[in-house]
């Protein structure tokens, strides 16, 4: 497995649960708060959480297929984009689990040549 492919993950990782996180304090903030001047935070982070969504889906997606993953554990990775934090978390235990593999291939296309 080519590193750009666990590279692309990590980013959309980060990038989902960093606007997640900025959700979470908006819907807050305007909700359970009832702070003025939220409604526009909240509806600018909450367009770009989704499209990115979807983007983290499809990375995710491409990153569990390449890497053989099983069923569950890639749902459990396609959901950490819908928990607050939980991102972070996911990302750090599947860079540990998928970092060999890169290593593997680098040594293999190293031996081949």
């Amino acid at each position: 497995m080519k590193k750009s492919v666990l590279t692309r993950y990590r980013v959309m990782a980060y990038v989902t649960a960093v606007l997640l996180v900025l959700l979470t304090i908006g819907v807050i903030g305007k909700r359970l708060l009832g702070l003025d001047g939220f409604d526009g935070f909240v509806t600018v982070v909450g367009i770009a959480h989704g499209w990115l969504y979807l983007v983290y889906l499809i990375v995710a997606f491409d990153l569990g297929s390449k890497a053989k993953m099983p069923l569950a554990r890639l749902g459990w990775v396609l959901l950490a984009g819908t928990i607050p934090t939980a991102a972070f978390f996911v990302e750090r235990r599947v860079t540990r689990e998928v970092t060999p593999l890169v290593a593997e291939d680098a040594t293999a296309k190293a031996a081949a040549v």
